[in-house]
């Protein structure tokens, strides 16, 4: 069974672990110390918002700890709506403003992807009743799901869409994700 296509990899792999990030989801593999992969994926409906901006903050977050290497970063839909389209420009906009490349075409979420990743981060209630659901449908899923906010030390718990707003609500997406996806990375994985 599959929900969608799998995505390319954008990330070489290294020589021994990987990481892998996927939007709308956010798959992250990491390896730290020769243990093995941490493997999370940020999951909105449509895949060209939230969870672009929390794969590319993921990304910039990486490179500047300089562990790169030991994740290979994607992210991923829970709906079909948006598939092979581009990040929305303001979101566009507010990475650029912040320095941050933006590089995604959105994809929607696969079987693989819960039997691959340990971690399944979304933004709010519905994405998480969304892959409970889905991940129920799945055999041998491995992925731990939950909410990318929980992680948030300012207790926002969940990244509202941008999508009908403006773009000052982009700028405090941003924000949260900078926020979560930190304390994400701090926590022994």
């Amino acid at each position: 069974m599959c929900f969608g296509h799998p995505s390319p990899s954008l990330h070489a792999q290294t020589s021994l672990y990987s990481s892998q990030v996927t939007c709308s989801c956010l798959h992250l593999h990491a390896s730290f110390l020769g243990f093995g992969f941490v493997r999370s994926i940020l999951l909105i409906p449509g895949n060209i918002c939230r969870s672009p901006i929390a794969e590319a903050v993921f990304r910039k977050l990486v490179t500047d700890e300089k562990v790169e290497n030991k994740w290979r970063i994607d992210s991923a839909a829970t709906s079909t709506y948006e598939i092979g389209n581009p990040p929305d420009y303001r979101g566009q906009t507010c990475m650029k403003k912040h320095g941050i490349t933006m590089n995604h075409i959105a994809r929607q979420i696969t079987k693989e992807d819960f039997q691959t990743f340990d971690y399944i981060l979304c933004m709010d209630e519905s994405n998480l009743r969304d892959l409970k659901r889905k991940s129920n449908q799945v055999k041998d899923c491995k992925a731990t799901i939950e909410l990318l906010g929980s992680y948030d030390p300012q207790k926002q718990l969940i990244i509202e869409d941008p999508y009908y707003g403006c773009e000052k609500d982009f700028e405090t997406v941003y924000e949260q994700c900078v926020r979560c996806c930190k304390a994400f990375l701090e926590k022994p994985h």
